[in-house]
């Protein structure tokens, strides 16, 4: 008997050829597109069932949606801090809406598009691993998934690379062989951030202070949620030097500017950890590579855990710009061992 397998489809190459590989393993599939908000896309994605053969269906999850990740999204960026919504949403959201479809339908597996291996370690967990893409390998997104998930989650295509990928769907004759990644957040497509927090909130942005790292004032910023940490452009200052946004206080509504050298550290804290290769850090702490954003190419840390709960992750070398509300992920070699969201 076939295994039976819940897929995403947003109707990108991913997918698509996720689901093709997945024919191809003998698994009966059946696709699913969440929609999440008013402006969700599914003609590309329903296409893609009929050319396929598939049963397909339109999951609504717009409210847990809003709940979860556009409540979240806002609530960050008023706290001072900048979030990292697709981390939130791939938990509880996206795998959330498959495993309820499966659940219902008594499918053994869910499948997604994502560039990340998964693997159970001698230990028993399991966990995620890189992948030959580097430009699209998405273990860092996916650092909140719990073992129960990732027990049950299929990810086809982290075993090709994302050309090899677009090669096969040319190979199929699929239309969306050539369409192009989306780049930016799903429910904020002009990447006009502040706007859509405007707009949600119904409040306008508050203006505060520019202060320097002892507290002078040196000039009026357009409110917090327009500024990020490490940020130069968009200030407006006119100081005779870079200026670069090293701290946001939401709390005295100030921004705290200073010289690019003051964007660095070699220390932060984390809290609401999600552990997946280990279960716990040992005693004494364990040395990983830390990625502190998805660009960041990782560097070498001493981890050790907090009596509250929270880690500590000290970098050999400082790094630059590291963000309260990201993530911070860390690795051995190419195994996800833990991650959280930095605190300071």
């Amino acid at each position: 008997m076939k295994k039976k397998v819940v897929i995403g489809l947003s109707g990108g190459v991913d997918s698509s050829v996720a689901l093709h590989l997945l024919q191809e393993k003998g698994y009966e599939c059946i696709g699913v597109t969440m929609k999440v908000w008013d402006e969700t896309e599914t003609e590309d994605a329903k296409a893609l069932a009929e050319k396929f053969g598939i049963n397909y269906r339109i999951v609504d999850f717009r409210e847990k949606f809003k709940d979860k990740v556009q409540d979240y999204f806002v609530n960050e960026y008023l706290s001072g801090r900048t979030p990292n919504p697709c981390t939130v949403c791939n938990r509880y959201v996206k795998l959330e809406a498959l495993f309820s479809v499966a659940d219902e339908v008594g499918a053994d597996y869910v499948a997604t598009g994502h560039y990340a291996r998964i693997v159970r370690l001698d230990n028993g967990r399991y966990t995620l691993m890189k992948t030959p893409t580097a430009n699209k390998e998405q273990t860092y997104a996916l650092f909140r998934l719990s073992q129960e998930q990732l027990e049950r989650v299929l990810m086809p295509v982290g075993e090709y690379t994302k050309d090899e990928i677009r090669n096969i769907a040319r190979e199929m004759g699929m239309e969306v062989a050539d369409k192009p990644d989306s780049q930016e957040i799903c429910f904020i497509p002009d990447n006009d951030y502040a706007g859509f927090i405007g707009r949600y909130t119904g409040k306008t942005s508050v203006p505060g202070n520019f202060v320097d790292m002892g507290g002078k004032v040196l000039g009026r910023h357009n409110g917090i949620i327009h500024y990020t940490v490490g940020q130069r452009k968009g200030l407006n200052l006119s100081l005779g030097r870079p200026a670069f946004v090293v701290e946001i206080k939401p709390e005295t509504n100030e921004v705290v500017i200073g010289t690019n050298e003051d964007v660095f550290s070699d220390t932060l804290y984390a809290g609401d950890i999600n552990y997946m290769g280990l279960d716990k850090i040992p005693e004494g702490g364990i040395t990983a590579i830390g990625k502190i954003r998805y660009a960041h190419a990782g560097a070498v840390c001493k981890v050790t855990a907090e009596t509250d709960g929270r880690i500590k992750v000290v970098f050999d070398e400082p790094q630059r710009a590291i963000t309260p509300g990201q993530a911070i992920v860390l690795y051995d070699g190419d195994k996800v061992l833990l991650g959280g969201t930095i605190l300071k």
